[in-house]
């Protein structure tokens, strides 16, 4: 009966609301997803058990292949926006004028809606758009690019506009790190006649691995899930240029009604994120502030 009262039971009862959400929105898809892959379930015809003739046919596919190498690809955005979220975290932690409106102004595009930043970025970059504008009178281009609409630009547009709207999340999440390093290290290394860069090397970064850790983990979580840019952008288009994985096990499970098959989809991306995600754990094993 103690523990009824106890603080832990306290902090359960709080939890418990969350946990069921999860349980009912999360857990239960994806416990029940893995048979489901094993099976051709469809709203439109008989279910069947087809064994692991859902996988042979995915790599078998090749849009999917396609779309798994586009996410893959993706991938690149996760080093650029955690060095230059760190940078701009360092930045920001120091006591400069206005410093405080810079944190927001980077913040905005965190807490706005996808599709108003769609709208925002298809209007920037139209041909008649203020960087096509912008890009003629400089001299960089000639003639006015379809940004959205040519194979060769398309997906690295995406993962720009990826980077730019997640920038001030992970900033933020740096700072709060940065705000965790005792200043007397900083004070001992400068006295020693370190430099800002040795400073940043040899302690803001392993002192920050906790963080860059999380911060890297769910940037490489959501950057192979990347659904929302695409899909309200380019649709996967011009062909398959855009074609990302989220976007294709959308089209074949909620489009095409093809369960079982959508299901086997996502075990397999499931598979690779969990690969990849090991990866950044190993990479990061060591680091972070000692408190004793």
């Amino acid at each position: 009966m103690k523990w009824f009262k106890s603080e832990s039971a306290a902090a359960w009862y709080f939890m418990l609301p969350g946990l069921l959400l999860i349980s009912i929105f999360v857990f239960w898809p994806i416990i029940y997803g893995i048979p489901l892959s094993f099976t051709n379930y469809s709203v439109i015809s008989e279910t069947h058990n087809v064994g692991f003739a859902n996988f042979a046919e995915a790599f078998r596919d090749r849009d999917f292949i396609i779309s798994l190498l586009n996410s893959l690809t993706y991938v690149i955005v996760v080093p650029f926006i955690q060095i230059a979220s760190i940078l701009l975290a360092i930045l920001v932690n120091r006591r400069l004028p206005g410093v405080k409106l810079f944190r927001t102004a980077y913040y905005i595009p965190v807490v706005t809606s996808m599709v108003a930043v769609a709208l925002i970025w298809s209007w920037l970059l139209g041909n008649n758009g203020v960087v096509n504008y912008l890009l003629m009178k400089g001299g960089l281009i000639s003639e006015q690019v379809s940004w959205l609409s040519d194979s060769r630009t398309a997906l690295y547009v995406l993962m720009f506009i990826t980077m730019w709207k997640g920038l001030g999340y992970y900033m933020m999440l740096y700072l709060a790190g940065l705000q965790g390093i005792p200043s007397d290290l900083y004070e001992a290394a400068k006295v020693d006649g370190a430099g800002s860069l040795r400073l940043i090397w040899s302690i803001t970064i392993p002192l920050l691995r906790p963080h860059i850790l999380f911060c890297s983990l769910i940037s490489l979580m959501g950057a192979i899930r990347v659904f929302d840019e695409v899909y309200i952008l380019t649709k996967g288009g011009p062909g398959t240029a855009t074609l990302t994985s989220s976007l294709y096990i959308f089209q074949k499970g909620l489009e095409q009604f093809n369960f079982g098959y959508a299901s086997a989809l996502g075990l397999i991306v499931s598979v690779i994120i969990g690969a990849l995600s090991i990866g950044v754990f190993v990479f990061n094993r060591k680091g972070g502030v000692n408190p004793y």
